[in-house]
């Protein structure tokens, strides 16, 4: 009669064991699932300067802005000071509205100069009308990065530029490319299929950077391919025996048999 029990026991036991475990996995499975869907739309950028989050236009927008630099050959000071300049007057989005007449990612005036409003509202223009104006500041790459910002915008209180200057140099070493694999984004799986446009992607990519072949670039091209994934359907960036993927994006960017090869920036 106890050997009966024994085995009786051990029985139950092994089936909670067993449902435990199918508990256990099933609900890992369904958290795993939900992930993309829980953390929401997000990228994060991380250097030697600390860690900073943006939500896709912001990044898009910040990833325009260093093409832009790269395409005109200036320092990453010329990034920074851009950096503390949008961040201030629109937190890196492309505002229809502001202060009196002013629009767009730097908050330029179309009163002033600057061009027309539809002209500002497209952050590739606005961005290279800032680079114009601060190439004529002399000796713009020594100043502070504040009155660098203040002496192209000319603003009504210059020192506001100055609290963004941790958060500038997060973003010019990720988005410049200096910092291999600083960029990450995750967004959950679209309702509707988007489609797949690489080439329209690296249309638009060429606008701003004008060549995307140079290997001092690889980085600053892999960090603009993943800011701008959701827009043009791209499934995975692979660079340098690593790969960003769109399913699994906020895990970063992760060895990749398949990369191994990849000597440029491939788009899948």
């Amino acid at each position: 009669m106890t050997g009966h029990v024994s085995r009786t026991a051990l029985a139950i036991v092994a089936i909670v064991v067993v449902l435990g475990a199918g508990i256990f996995f099933g609900a890992y499975y369904l958290l795993e699932r939900a992930k993309p869907f829980a953390l929401g739309e997000h990228c994060k950028m991380t250097t030697a300067d600390g860690t900073l989050d943006l939500d896709i236009e912001q990044s898009e927008i910040a990833a325009t802005i260093a093409a832009v630099a790269a395409r005109r050959g200036l320092p990453e000071r010329a990034l920074q000071i851009a950096y503390v300049t949008a961040i201030q007057e629109s937190k890196l989005t492309n505002l229809p509205y502001g202060d009196r007449d002013s629009v767009g990612v730097f908050q330029q005036r179309p009163s002033q100069g600057w061009g027309t409003s539809k002209q500002l509202q497209d952050p590739v223009y606005a961005t290279r009308k800032f680079f114009v104006a601060l190439e004529k500041v002399k000796g713009y790459h020594k100043m502070p990065l504040h009155e660098a910002a203040q002496a192209v915008q000319r603003s009504a209180d210059g020192s506001a530029y100055a609290q963004h200057e941790t958060q500038a140099r997060i973003l010019a070493g990720a988005f410049s490319g200096r910092v291999p694999k600083a960029v990450r984004c995750w967004y959950p799986p679209p309702d509707q299929p988007v489609d797949f446009r690489p080439e329209v992607a690296r249309k638009q990519l060429l606008r701003e950077l004008g060549d995307d072949s140079s290997a001092k670039q690889a980085w600053l091209v892999a960090g603009w391919y993943v800011t701008h994934a959701q827009r043009y359907g791209l499934r995975e960036i692979r660079y340098d025996g690593v790969s960003w993927t769109a399913s699994d994006g906020h895990d970063g960017w992760l060895a990749s048999e398949a990369a191994s090869g990849a000597k440029m920036v491939r788009v899948l």
